[in-house]
């Protein structure tokens, strides 16, 4: 298929996860941008008018809120952060609000934190709360909960919330205005020959890297790094992810019409079930296991689940139900899920065959460490 034609047919997604950056919705930190704000949602407007869904993720509350209290530099203490998040949310959030009201949309806000992705109950009271959302022609308006979340709990940067919300809703594509015009080969604010990467497949070790060279604006959280990992995180139920600058005029529309700009980054590989999205999507592990060479192939090679015989080492106080991720020789993931004993009782039975779990605990309650239900490799 040509590039033209995969545009083309990305331009006519029914459901789209649209992020827009700090340093985009600030005016560089001096205040929201409203005429930028106003341009945007007539831009959606359009896509709404056209049958599409919309979900907006949204940054810009800790810096509108800097602007606020009269901030010129982003605060490291934490509760600092909290502040400026929770006064400059009042405004952004009204800023779309009355913009999507002349035209007669109802929008909603949604603050998510990590936990609340990382409990199973709530990630499925949130999914199901944005599908219901979007089946009333409701425009979601999702950001961080930056004033309850720590540092532990963090998402890290709204790139990476736009991805899990794209894994949520099962979104065709995420859109990630940046303040650039895509990725390049180099950072192009240092080299003049740098090319822009037209067209990519998520997990492209040479697209990270040369994301990896270029940097943020220090309003946000983020990078075009942060970028193209959400995009690979994103791929995982299937969405294609474009990155393009939100300063061009009418991109939202000229994506529509699927015009030959940005980075249009395609998943590699098949999407992930539904529950294996919301394994793949968590942040925060509460243990390690160490596998043997054998147990890794395996897992990669059959998809079968982990037996206790193929494990080395155990990281962790853990207990059962727990997410862990499981680690080669070398340290490096490979795969993560659910535990189905815990720590201590892992350390007892690793390395040893299933038939004798009830010998060295007393009791059986599960052949495998994890079962390959419960298991996604990364």
């Amino acid at each position: 298929m040509s590039d033209a034609k995969q545009r083309s047919e990305v331009g006519r997604a029914k459901r789209w996860v649209i992020k827009i950056g700090s340093a985009l919705l600030t005016d560089n930190g001096r205040g929201l941008d409203r005429v930028a704000i106003h341009a945007w949602s007539e831009q959606m407007t359009a896509l709404r008018r056209r049958g599409c869904e919309l979900v907006l993720v949204s940054s810009g509350a800790v810096a509108e809120g800097m602007s606020r209290l009269g901030w010129e530099q982003r605060p490291h203490e934490l509760v600092s952060l909290q502040a400026a998040a929770a006064v400059g949310q009042m405004g952004l959030i009204e800023a779309y609000e009355s913009n999507f009201q002349e035209h007669g949309l109802h929008t909603a806000q949604v603050l998510l934190t990590h936990d609340d992705l990382a409990n199973r109950t709530r990630y499925l009271n949130a999914r199901s709360a944005l599908r219901k959302l979007l089946d009333l022609g409701v425009i979601p308006v999702v950001n961080e909960n930056d004033t309850v979340a720590c540092d532990e709990l963090r998402f890290g940067d709204n790139d990476t919330l736009a991805a899990l919300v794209a894994n949520l809703v099962e979104a065709d594509v995420l859109v990630i205005l940046t303040d650039q015009n895509g990725v390049y080969d180099r950072d192009p604010r240092h080299n003049d020959d740098a090319q822009l990467i037209e067209d990519a497949a998520a997990g492209d070790v040479k697209l990270l890297q040369a994301a990896s060279a270029t940097s943020g604006s220090g309003l946000g959280r983020g990078g075009m790094a942060t970028k193209v990992n959400a995009a690979q995180l994103a791929a995982r139920s299937g969405t294609v992810t474009w990155i393009a600058s939100g300063r061009e005029a009418g991109v939202l529309e000229k994506m529509a019409a699927g015009e030959q700009l940005g980075t249009l980054i395609h998943p590699a590989s098949d999407p992930l079930t539904a529950r294996k999205q919301w394994l793949a999507g968590q942040l925060q592990a509460s243990g390690k296991l160490y596998l043997d060479a054998g147990a890794v192939k395996v897992l990669r090679q059959s998809g079968s689940s982990l037996l206790p015989v193929g494990v080395t080492g155990v990281e962790g106080d853990f207990q059962r139900g727990d997410l862990v991720s499981c680690h080669d020789a070398a340290g490096v993931a490979v795969a993560r899920g659910l535990v189905n004993y815990a720590a201590e009782e892992a350390r007892s039975i690793s390395g040893q065959s299933s038939g004798k779990i009830e010998q060295l605990l007393g009791y059986v309650d599960e052949p495998e460490l994890i079962h390959r239900d419960n298991l996604v490799l990364l």
